[in-house]
């Protein structure tokens, strides 16, 4: 069985280079969001088995939707994405329960290690 995934990004071309990679590498993509409101809504209707977290979104950032879905179901496997220079943001996503943390632009070895040690 594959795993599901929610994928969340405010830039569609994030979403689709993320989504081209994991499913060349056996993920199934269930969702997709914009934006830390979708992400929750999607999480709570999809359930995913991981989300790839995007931290600056409009309305509400990755690191808010992160708390948001812990609350929904805090065993939910959260990796959060950043470009460079947000190591701040990333230190409260993973005191906030995210797993792994993966910087833009994506090495597709790098995103795969970091999904395949979430899923164990």
């Amino acid at each position: 069985m594959s795993n599901r995934v929610l994928i969340v990004d405010d830039a569609i071309f994030m979403r689709m280079k993320l989504k081209d990679i994991l499913e060349k590498n056996g993920f199934e993509v269930v969702a997709e969001a914009q934006n830390g409101v979708e992400a929750v809504e999607k999480y709570n209707t999809e359930r995913p088995d991981l989300v790839t977290m995007d931290i600056t979104m409009p309305e509400m950032d990755g690191v808010a939707a992160l708390k948001a879905i812990k609350q929904l179901d805090p065993s939910a496997r959260v990796i959060m994405c950043s470009a460079m220079g947000q190591q701040s943001m990333v230190m409260d996503a993973i005191q906030a329960g995210a797993l792994d943390f993966i910087v833009k632009p994506f090495d597709n070895d790098r995103v795969l290690q970091s999904l395949n040690k979430a899923i164990k």
